[in-house]
């Protein structure tokens, strides 16, 4: 009768722990795939609720990923599709010791450090030479292939002609309802 508690016990706790994870997991919706990203809010909370934010809004639905360089990052967020547009709320620089290394999400920002928006991009190796100058948010937990087929730009800026698409990006906790 105790194993029977301990087994009912055991997958109470570990439900529960699935249910508080779904708070902070994104669903990713690309041409080749989902992406699944575990947002850090103990490391930038600030971000991590602005982001979800605009999720719940579907900012991010159809926008295109207009800066992609190969080796590098992938960057989307922009509604003008230009690198020049954000959600108009800028965010406070939240930098942090999360590394910038394959799958890292991160904010994207100009000069100031605190001109982050809406904008992020996803590592496609590692980046230590961005660690402490942006605000990593997130990590890719799965599906890290489909952003490898995002297209990518021509020349050293990486912007794309005709570039691929968020088809949409959800919180998890939203889509199990």
């Amino acid at each position: 009768m105790k194993s029977f508690f301990k087994i009912l016990f055991f997958l109470l706790f570990i439900n529960n722990a699935m249910a508080e994870d779904l708070t902070n997991i994104v669903y990713l919706e690309l041409k080749d795939g989902k992406v699944v990203i575990e947002m850090k809010p103990d490391h930038a909370p600030e971000h991590v609720k602005r982001i979800k934010e605009l999720i719940s809004e579907k900012f991010y639905d159809g926008l295109k990923f207009h800066r992609v360089i190969d080796g590098f990052m992938a960057q989307t967020g922009d509604p003008r599709g230009d690198g020049t547009g954000g959600s108009g709320q800028n965010i406070a620089a939240e930098f942090n010791s999360l590394p910038h290394i394959r799958g890292t999400v991160s904010m994207a920002r100009a000069q100031d450090p605190d001109s982050a928006d809406s904008q992020f991009f996803i590592c496609f190796q590692e980046s230590s030479f961005l660690d402490g100058q942006y605000t990593a948010w997130g990590q890719v937990i799965e599906g890290m292939e489909f952003v490898d087929k995002i297209k990518r730009g021509a020349g050293s800026n990486g912007m794309v002609d005709d570039p691929d698409k968020i088809i949409s990006m959800r919180l998890a906790e939203e889509v199990k309802k």
